[in-house]
């Protein structure tokens, strides 16, 4: 008899989480897959909103990348502004979009809009959006603040992706 209450109680707290709290956003497996990617975290706080710079040019060769010990892997990509010096593009973190997942091709134009760091004494550039052609963007961040999408809630992410 103390089980089955045991067991009403755990159920009725359950149904009480989801009705009133929801599902939670990000799981604790998900959160260690951008694990470093976070708002406020390291790496993060190197994206400058304020000073946001435009390239121009071909994506080359795409790649993963881990930017700082202990981070999670990410999607980035070499980048090619016309003058065959290769530019490391960071994207966002594989769990959010793998390379396959996010539409891009190798060889088209290609207008890229994010912020310069350093990362190991090296120049990277850190994308908000990847535009190829006139109708195809890739967007990953916030333009106004740099919020990255992977650390939205589904509803703010929908809203967002809905404005284009």
């Amino acid at each position: 008899m103390k089980a089955l209450s045991m067991m009403s109680i755990s159920l009725f707290t359950l149904c009480y989480m989801l009705i009133f709290a929801g599902p939670a956003d990000v799981t604790a497996a998900e959160s260690t897959k951008i694990s470093g990617w976070e708002v406020g975290s390291e790496y993060n706080d190197l994206y400058n909103s304020k000073e946001l710079d435009k390239l121009k040019g071909t994506i080359t060769k795409f790649t993963t990348v881990k930017p700082l010990p202990g981070m999670a892997e990410g999607t980035a990509f070499y980048f090619d502004e016309g003058d065959g010096e290769k530019i490391l593009v960071h994207l966002c973190p594989s769990a959010y979009a793998s390379i396959k997942n996010t539409g891009l091709r190798k060889g088209l134009k290609t207008k890229i809009k994010g912020s310069w760091a350093v990362i190991d004494d090296k120049d990277i550039f850190m994308a908000s959006k990847v535009k190829q052609g006139e109708h195809f963007e890739f967007k990953v961040r916030l333009t106004k603040d740099g919020t990255p999408f992977w650390t939205m809630s589904k509803e703010e992410l929908a809203r967002e992706l809905a404005a284009k």
